[in-house]
């Protein structure tokens, strides 16, 4: 007998690439939820072509690592017909997560309240450097960088030398790992009030 998974049901729309997005949808997956990834046509999720290769394929390890158990479409949201297709997807999903500089979303045709009219249970998952708002919202940021404003960098290495960037990419797998915590959060919430919402995480919070 298969046991059911928590998520069992939840459909999740994952417009994220590389590692922070990824890696939450990823979790999201292994916790019973249908993941639909999105991808650029013709080259897909940059972390596709990343070293080392797995063998006879053009995909990376990498890729494979943090997009098991997700299905995956490909769809220019660039182009102004994408957000019609891509909101016909979000009236029978749940979740959409996304990494891209704030601001993209809008510029695609796809902010919260474009969503939100299409599905009002719709949660909105966004994960950037520093938040959606604020005087460096619109600031792109790599793990490097989470990792040296949050601090992380000033614990990290050997006593009384430089800062050092931690081995691993902290800074986004924390955000990751908080996206999780805020899209299980939010449909708890969506139980009670019937109503989705749009959620903030920023690396650098996940830093501090």
């Amino acid at each position: 007998m298969i046991e059911q998974r928590p998520l069992a049901g939840i459909r999740v729309l994952d417009l994220s690439r590389v590692l922070a997005g990824p890696f939450c949808t990823m979790n999201l997956a292994d916790l019973g939820a249908e993941v639909i990834k999105i991808e650029m046509p013709g080259r897909g999720d940059d972390s596709r072509t990343y070293a080392p290769q797995i063998p006879n394929s053009s995909d990376s390890g990498y890729y494979w690592s943090v997009n098991r158990g997700k299905q995956s479409v490909t769809l220019d949201l660039s182009k102004p017909e994408a957000a019609d297709l891509l909101c016909e997807l979000v009236r029978q999903s749940d979740v959409v997560v996304e990494n891209f500089t704030p601001g993209t979303m809008e510029r695609f045709g796809l902010g919260y309240q474009r969503l939100r009219s299409v599905n009002s249970r719709i949660i909105l998952c966004s994960i950037s450097g520093f938040g959606q708002t604020g005087s460096m919202a619109s600031t792109p940021a790599y793990d490097i960088v989470a990792q040296a404003l949050g601090g992380t960098m000033s614990i990290t290495g050997a006593p009384g030398g430089e800062p050092t960037r931690n081995g691993i990419s902290i800074g986004d797998l924390a955000a990751g790992l908080y996206g999780v915590v805020a899209v299980l959060a939010a449909l708890c919430a969506r139980e009670l009030s019937g109503e989705g919402q749009h959620l903030d995480v920023a690396m650098l919070d996940c830093q501090v």
